[in-house]
């Protein structure tokens, strides 16, 4: 028998393969690059377009040059900050009312619907399938003046309190603060049950039950455990409730009158009626230079960047 002295050598490793050529490296640039260039286009360009005629100065006969007149912004703050501190108050109440309407809403298609989970989702979506126009119309019809709705709030004594808050006027609705509310709620409402849902619809229901093992009350395991984790979910449907309520003009146009125009409403006008480009512009940049500034307060204060 062989010694051990008398073994082979080892074997020397095999030398390292050469790494393969990464030949989809720039792949994913090129997947990006027609999302860039719709971006670049349709959104970083316009905006820059607004920028330079926000401080503009002339008229439509004789022409918009540049001349960094940034006066024009003190101007239109100045002359228009009631419908901007109207647009932020009524975008708040709608997204206080939707979320106090949709929350529940989606906490039962989440957690109770069952096999009746897809019906609802299809009614919660239904509103898309017409048009904003036509949903904000027919709101005119609801809140006639001598439709049921008056009448049953009438009845109820409700619009004794609502006209004592200054949202109705007298015995009617219509062009009211509060019709401008309702329509901005109605409209909005699916933007805060979708993500609500989202959020709670991924919730282990485990922890329901260790809630409940620990003897928590269901309002306690409510508090405690299914709120804090579904607010993504708030945070998410409260910025898309709220971004497009604040610059909304459609609802205050139909529903409302000259007392409850929104800033929408005013940069509407200015466009396409007194054709002040420089001053509409620049409505336009401070609002959403203030809806940035809110946005991220907001962000900031809820403590979670999860977001649906």
């Amino acid at each position: 028998m062989p010694t051990l002295a008398e073994a082979p050598p080892p074997l020397a490793p095999p030398e390292p393969a050469p790494p393969p050529r990464r030949r989809g490296r720039f792949t994913p640039y090129w997947l990006l690059l027609p999302g860039i260039l719709w971006l670049i286009v349709f959104f970083a360009l316009p905006l820059v377009y607004q920028a330079s005629t926000s401080v503009q100065t002339g008229s439509l006969e004789q022409g918009y040059k540049v001349t960094w007149h940034f006066a024009t912004y003190w101007h239109a703050l100045a002359e228009y900050w009631p419908q901007f501190v109207r647009s932020v108050l009524y975008a708040a109440a709608a997204t206080v009312l939707c979320l106090l309407l949709g929350y529940p809403l989606a906490y039962l298609i989440a957690f109770r619907a069952g096999r009746w989970r897809n019906l609802i989702m299809i009614l919660v979506i239904a509103p898309f399938f017409t048009s904003f126009l036509i949903r904000t119309l027919a709101w005119k019809t609801i809140l006639a003046d001598n439709g049921p709705v008056v009448h049953a709030l009438n009845t109820l004594h409700v619009l004794d309190v609502t006209g004592w808050l200054g949202w109705t006027a007298g015995d009617r609705v219509l062009a009211t603060p509060l019709a401008v509310v309702c329509g901005l709620t109605y409209n909005f409402l699916p933007f805060m049950i979708l993500p609500l849902y989202s959020s709670l619809e991924r919730i282990d229901g485990r922890l329901h039950e260790a809630a409940g093992d620990l003897y928590a009350r269901p309002w306690t395991t409510f508090r405690k455990v299914t709120f804090p984790l579904s607010m993504p979910g708030v945070v998410s449907g409260t910025l898309l409730t709220f971004i497009p309520a604040v610059g909304d003009y459609v609802n205050a146009e139909l529903l409302g009158s000259t007392d409850t125009r929104m800033i929408g409403n005013v940069i509407q006008t200015q466009f396409l009626r007194v054709l002040d480009y420089p001053t509409a512009a620049a409505l336009s940049f401070i609002l959403m230079a203030a809806i940035l500034a809110m946005v991220t307060i907001y962000i900031r204060r809820a403590g979670t960047e999860d977001l649906v």
